[in-house]
């Protein structure tokens, strides 16, 4: 009888152990994804928050994994384990984003203090947004994902009717 290892290694078609580093990066974000919305929901002791944590970081991995069996199909990767990889590298890029627009909007002096609360967050959005597409790109390089996220980018210039910058491929 297989072990739990190797059954979950067949299943994302990992070869070397180092590819297992995906999996447990990607579980332990969707855990911690639940615990810091649960903590941050309810006022309640701390173990609560962690069962309640638990219980929606395990819904929002199954919610993951339900994404990847739809997109499995449409997006083209060697091995399966490599769709994990690509969700982290959304999830960094988001997250970085915004890290990266908020000091550039207040570097250009846009705060909800002197701009209408709705021209801040249109701009915070548009900054981050020019960001995330520069990020995107960056974080699939680092990842090891380039190919993948330039065409993925390309696509995504093309769609914001930026296509005529992109040579013909």
């Amino acid at each position: 009888m297989k072990t739990r290892l190797e059954t979950l290694k067949n299943n994302w078609q990992i070869s070397k152990n180092w590819q297992l580093l995906y999996p447990v990066v990607g579980t332990t974000g969707c855990l911690y994804t639940g615990f810091k919305i649960a903590n941050n929901i309810i006022d309640t002791p701390l173990w609560i928050s962690i069962v309640f944590g638990l219980g929606l970081g395990l819904t929002i991995m199954k919610l993951c994994l339900f994404f990847i069996s739809k997109l499995e199909s449409k997006w083209i990767v060697k091995e399966r384990w490599q769709l994990i990889r690509i969700f982290i590298v959304f999830a960094i890029t988001g997250s970085s984003s915004m890290f990266v627009g908020r000091p550039i909007i207040k570097w250009l002096g846009i705060t909800t203090d002197n701009f209408n609360l709705i021209v801040y967050w249109f701009s915070f959005i548009f900054t981050s947004l020019i960001f995330y597409q520069i990020l995107l790109v960056f974080w699939g390089f680092i990842f090891g994902q380039f190919d993948f996220f330039w065409n993925f980018e390309k696509k995504m210039l093309r769609r914001f009717g930026l296509g005529r910058f992109l040579n013909n491929e």
